[in-house]
């Protein structure tokens, strides 16, 4: 049961089902302990589109209504959930962050709030997201200082988390809109592999790069809610039959060994911050140190003295990589496909509305439909070569470590950030987190971002765990 005099708030996701099974809480407490934090914070945060109080208190009731006549329990029992407004809802709006959509109610729930139902979670409301998930920012403010932007486009999901209103929620990346918006508002934003969740009855973007995504508090949560989710849906043409990945029995597992990192600046670190640029060289040399002093405690003589390198085949603890030429091409090969799915996905509303579009949107649009076949085909064909060249880097590590953002959230509420740096791991389809390990000088979050290989979703998550725990461990003993 939670301490004397904290907030059911405080509870991690997989503590509140723990107890709620126990019955040393009831979903309704938990509930409307939220409900208050919301009513404490939305009005300065502004991460909601859609929140019916009654209805949620309805949904907790009945989760305890379950509990007590002895019916089987999900794994999110009575437990909160934000989910993204591009995700369809059958019992509330679901608007796609635009005036085009205004008072859309959708049919049924899409696959992810149906399996979400399904673990027994209460959809706590509808979180705001940019317009169409894309660049023009909706009315979220970042928590940490309301004068920065929570990014983009899961703005409202992920500042929800990052306020206390609820332990988990959803969201969706097609560039940057899961990693970005974690990192500026210091939560963990865990992307999957392309294919992992299902993405019918979600907003479409561009199939090649949508991907389903989550946030929590800590990565054993984001594991948790993952697993939930992470269910073979024939609808989803990326997807196939297989069994559940495990995510939370892997994640909370240690290692069979050290993780080994391989440090990738990208192409794009030129546009890294100083923030950034000095907070990665002290991750990469804390990563050193803990392999030195690993490699010491177990009498390792070989290896090397600095923990950084230990031959051209092999690396030892944290190593920079650069990538090969190919890679540079990422980001145009990205915005070839994005925009030219754009120009299709978004053809209905650029005819019937265009006016009610940003002026962003409508030139992303209208770029995209100058997009030429040859070129587009040649663009999804390069995926494949890239993801051949960074199977050479995972022969060699457990994760690559890199940037989540440039820098901390940007100042202004007109703009989302940049993502550049979260582009190749989305062209790619490989699974990403960023987890809240520093501060800018400023004092607002800065986001590190594990990279794992294509389908190695739960390793991800384990050497994710593994480092907020040395980092964590480090600061308690400072």
């Amino acid at each position: 049961m939670a301490d004397d005099g904290m907030s059911l708030t405080e509870l991690s996701a997989a503590d509140a089902v723990r107890e709620i099974n126990a019955g040393e809480i009831s979903s309704e407490d938990l509930v409307t302990s939220y409900l208050e934090r919301i009513e404490e914070v939305d009005r300065e945060v502004q991460a909601w589109a859609h929140l019916d109080r009654d209805y949620a208190l309805a949904q907790a009731r009945a989760c305890d209504a379950a509990r007590q006549m002895g019916r089987p329990l999900g794994l999110l029992h009575g437990v909160p959930v934000g989910v993204k407004d591009i995700f369809d809802t059958s019992d509330l709006p679901t608007e796609n962050g635009t005036a085009l959509d205004s008072g859309r109610r959708p049919k049924e729930d899409c696959t992810v709030v149906a399996l979400l139902r399904q673990a027994g979670a209460v959809i706590m409301g509808k979180t705001v997201t940019t317009e169409l998930a894309v660049y023009h920012p909706g009315k979220t403010r970042n928590p940490h200082n309301p004068e920065h932007t929570p990014g983009g486009s899961s703005s409202g999901s992920a500042a929800a988390v990052a306020a206390g209103m609820v332990p988990l929620a959803v969201g969706s990346q097609t560039n940057g809109s899961i990693i970005r918006p974690g990192a500026y508002c210091g939560v963990v934003g865990f992307k999957p592999t392309l294919g992992l969740i299902s993405r019918h009855g979600v907003l479409a973007q561009s199939h090649h790069l949508d991907t389903v995504g989550v946030y929590a508090r800590s990565v054993e949560d984001a594991a948790l809610i993952a697993d939930v989710l992470a269910a073979y849906d024939s609808r989803d043409l990326d997807m196939r039959p297989r069994g559940r990945p495990h995510l939370l029995e892997t994640a909370q597992s240690e290692p069979p060994l050290d993780p080994v990192f391989a440090f990738v600046k990208t192409p794009v670190w030129d546009q890294a911050e100083d923030d950034t640029r000095e907070a990665f060289e002290e991750i990469a040399g804390f990563l050193a140190g803990e392999i030195e002093a690993g490699q010491a405690a177990d009498g390792a003589a070989d290896g090397g003295g600095d923990g950084i390198v230990a031959g051209p085949d092999e690396i030892v603890g944290c190593a920079e990589i650069e990538l090969p030429s190919p890679f540079d091409q990422a980001i145009v090969l990205h915005r070839t496909i994005m925009l030219g799915d754009f120009a299709k996905s978004f053809a209905g509303y650029y005819q019937r509305g265009k006016a009610e579009l940003s002026g962003t949107l409508r030139e992303m649009i209208e770029e995209g439909q100058t997009v030429l076949a040859m070129d587009y085909n040649a663009a999804v064909d390069w995926i494949g070569v890239l993801n051949a060249g960074l199977e050479e880097i995972f022969e060699l590590c457990d994760a690559i470590l890199t940037p989540a953002t440039t820098g901390p959230a940007p100042k202004g509420l007109d703009a989302t950030g940049s993502p550049v740096f979260c582009t190749l791991w989305t062209l790619c389809g490989t699974p990403a987190i960023t987890l809240p390990l520093m501060q800018g000088a400023d004092g607002l979050p800065l986001g590190v971002q594990l990279v794992g290989r294509r389908g190695e979703d739960a390793r991800l998550l384990r050497t994710a765990r593994w480092l907020m725990q040395r980092v964590e461990s480090a600061e308690q003993a400072s």
